[in-house]
């Protein structure tokens, strides 16, 4: 039985690993082939390690196993240029492009918003804000030249609906993607915004929430602190610090705040759980 992507293309960034690797195998599940890229180095902007090249070879090779076809590159998307090149051969190898998922981001845990430091200010914004337009003017060409309609998700966050603490650059650019989507109505497209709830099975082990910066920052108290699913540990969310503590008894319980379920609209519970004891 063909998939819903049958004979379809996708361009996917931070396709590497995480949420970008699980859009490319469910795409190629339902028949797509993909147009995948990943920075793969560490560029000196974060508490925890970027993807690698080896990373982006497993997104191939969960790709091929499905006998879909997969072009990958190793590029920043804050290289306009070079992600231009890179989806334009992309596009001409695979005969088309009817889907952009634009993926790849960044989270810096830094201070108070007036206290943030222009660089990773700067970093987050390169990053978040202007490398998802320059995914976008890259791509979205080759699918009005196409004619045939398509599609163009930008991943976004509960930070772009409600403000964190301690990540004040991260909820701008997130905020961003409203502005972004607004205005990409000029290019013949039309907004349709999805909040929801995404906790793809690897969530749990990622290093952009599971690193030593997080686990300083909801225990500042503790000298080494460290993840943990103890039944007698506490949870802390987020989005809602002066709220939504609760006893966990498994690795799976989330918040339940009212006011993040009033934020996300369609979500009644937090995505952005974490446990540090």
């Amino acid at each position: 039985m063909a998939g819903r992507l049958e004979g379809k293309v996708a361009f996917i960034t931070g396709a590497a690993r995480g949420q970008g690797r699980s859009h490319a195998v469910r795409f190629a599940e339902e028949g797509a082939g993909i147009i995948a890229i990943g920075v793969c180095k560490d560029l000196g902007m974060t508490a925890y390690p970027l993807a690698t090249p080896e990373d982006l070879a497993e997104t191939v090779r969960l790709v091929e196993a499905l006998d879909r076809r997969i072009v990958t590159a190793e590029v920043d998307v804050r290289d306009l240029e070079a992600v231009k090149d890179f989806v334009a051969s992309a596009v001409e190898h695979l005969g088309r492009l009817d889907i952009v998922v634009v993926n790849a981001g960044i989270d810096i845990i830094d201070n108070s918003l007036h206290e943030i430091d222009p660089v990773p200010w700067a970093n987050i914004m390169d990053v978040n804000l202007t490398g998802v337009w320059k995914s976008v003017k890259a791509s979205v060409g080759h699918i009005l030249a196409g004619g045939r309609g398509g599609s163009i998700v930008l991943t976004s966050s509960v930070a772009g609906l409600k403000p964190h603490a301690n990540i004040g650059h991260y909820v701008a650019a997130k905020h961003g993607g409203g502005g972004r989507r607004h205005a990409m109505v000029g290019v013949g497209t039309r907004p349709a915004g999805h909040p929801g709830e995404l906790d793809p099975p690897q969530s749990g082990q990622h290093p952009l929430m599971m690193n030593e910066s997080i686990y300083r920052l909801f225990r500042p108290d503790l000298e080494n602190p460290a993840p943990t699913t103890s039944p007698r540990s506490r949870s802390r969310c987020m989005c809602c610090p002066s709220r939504g503590w609760s006893r966990r008894t498994s690795a799976t319980r989330r918040c339940t705040s009212p006011a993040t379920s009033r934020a996300t609209s369609r979500a009644s519970r937090c995505p952005s759980m974490l446990v540090v004891a």
